[in-house]
């Protein structure tokens, strides 16, 4: 019986204590590093990309909307076509995606803020404000990732 709560003691203290060990399975890539494939793929598809220093995000507004822009707390309805680089769709929707802006990707949450309701904008995301180094779903890690969204509605 002792040996029983011993082996019990110890699986718990082993069990408890692997959630701390740090997983490095997973090494993020930095938009930096992305930045030249960004810019090849923004080049072959004659995207006029604007790229934000800070996060290396790169979008081209091609509709302005309205002054009616979203915050991360804003309600969105969208239609888009997300891509892959190699141009794999991997999402769509074109009757319309409604969301809390600050609860999709970052990528979003930052260049949907360059445009008002009504408007439109290709965004090229690096990995680091997509989905990071986890595959989701169809989209493989450190994945590039290219949108084209229309901002239908901002409350």
């Amino acid at each position: 019986m002792r040996n029983f709560f011993l082996i019990v003691l110890l699986s718990f203290v082993v069990f408890s204590t692997s959630s701390c060990v740090k997983d490095t399975s997973c090494n993020p890539k930095s938009a930096q590093s992305e930045a030249s494939a960004m810019q090849s793929y923004a080049t072959a598809e004659g995207i006029n990309a604007t790229i934000d220093a800070t996060s290396g995000l790169f979008y081209e507004i091609i509709v302005p909307g309205n002054s009616t822009k979203p915050t991360v707390n804003s309600t969105i309805t969208v239609k888009y076509r997300g891509e892959l680089l190699d141009g794999t769709v991997f999402d769509q929707n074109a009757q319309g995606f409604t969301s809390v802006l600050g609860g999709l990707i970052p990528g979003w949450q930052l260049g949907l803020q360059q445009l008002g309701e009504g408007g439109r904008v290709k965004l090229i995301i690096p990995s680091s404000l997509g989905y990071g180094c986890r595959d989701n779903g169809p989209i493989p890690g450190n994945s590039i990732l290219f949108f084209d969204v229309e901002l239908i509605d901002v409350q």
